[in-house]
């Protein structure tokens, strides 16, 4: 137990201390391209593009409730003139619950 808590004071106290480290490189920077590999990168990008313009934009979304929200509510339809002109039914027993 007396490990653990030395173990996170020592954390809490690193911690700070870690964050004000300077970020240094000591690497070197990587060497530059060749002229070949320029130009197999431009071709390859301009290649690429070209694939992009051939995708064809798409027309509709593929959200079967999208206009579920967006859409102000229907109107009902009319009633069928033989609804209207007949009685209601009645129930007829008692009900089961």
């Amino acid at each position: 137990m007396k490990l653990f808590r030395l173990a996170a004071v020592l954390a809490v106290l690193a911690g700070p201390a870690y964050a004000q480290m300077p970020n240094l490189n000591l690497l070197q920077d990587a060497p530059s391209k060749t002229p070949e590999e320029k130009a197999a990168e431009a071709e390859r990008d301009k290649a690429y593009k070209e694939t992009l313009k051939k995708i064809p934009d798409s027309k509709a979304s593929n959200d079967p409730w999208g206009g579920m929200r967006s859409d102000p509510p229907k109107q009902a339809a009319a009633p069928k003139a033989s609804a209207a002109t007949s009685a209601p039914k009645k129930k007829s027993g008692t009900s089961a619950n």
